[in-house]
């Protein structure tokens, strides 16, 4: 990113760079995120607009010279196939992680989520509480639903994607009692999104 080079031809000494959210919550994507979570430790906050893909890079390794797949991310674990034939999937690890993204509960909201692949169903299971919904396409109507991201109205994966943590961020400072989203076609990006969701949801 420019504005990284930037910095980095400012300055005359290496620069750390970790994760500018807390330790296993919602990944930040704009500067706005950042803040909601560091305003009071931080003296600058540098602002190089949304983040363009939303979601964290694909990890990939070789062990004994077989591809494994770390961490689902931006790069469909489809498309590095093509490259490298057949993925080993391990992508969790809570003893010892191999790499960033690894353990079974992280990307996680403050309010309760669910993950399911029938949203009406489990809206049902949960009378008068305020429900908050994170959708892929289509929008749901229900008295108790008090606020409602849809990803992506095309049902494109490539946008849902660079959606998911923004409107994450979105329901969880919504006072909802819980989140309920939707799983994606696991396939695709939406392998990934369902990677993020289902780590959101581990307690």
């Amino acid at each position: 990113h420019h504005l990284t080079l930037e910095l980095l031809d400012q300055l005359d000494f290496p620069l750390a760079a970790p994760s500018a959210n807390p330790f296993g919550s919602i990944s930040p994507t704009t500067a706005e995120h950042v803040k909601s979570y560091f305003e009071n430790d931080l003296d600058c906050i540098l602002d190089g607009g949304e983040c363009e893909k939303g979601i964290e890079s694909t990890i990939i390794g070789f062990e004994d010279n077989q591809p494994i797949l770390y961490r689902h991310g931006s790069i469909a674990a489809e498309e590095i196939e093509l490259i490298t034939e057949k993925l080993i999937i391990a992508t969790i690890d809570d003893s010892k992680p191999s790499a960033p993204g690894m353990l079974s509960r992280h990307y996680a909201p403050l309010t309760d989520t669910y993950l399911t692949d029938d949203v009406n169903k489990l809206i049902r299971s949960f009378p008068n509480r305020r429900i908050g919904l994170l959708m892929f396409s289509k929008f749901i109507t229900g008295n108790n639903i008090i606020h409602q991201e849809v990803l992506s109205v095309s049902g494109n994966e490539v946008q849902a994607a660079s959606r998911l943590y923004a409107a994450l961020h979105l329901l969880d400072k919504s006072n909802l009692d819980l989140i309920i989203a939707e799983k994606f076609p696991d396939q695709g990006l939406g392998r990934t999104i369902n990677d993020r969701l289902q780590r959101a949801i581990k307690k």
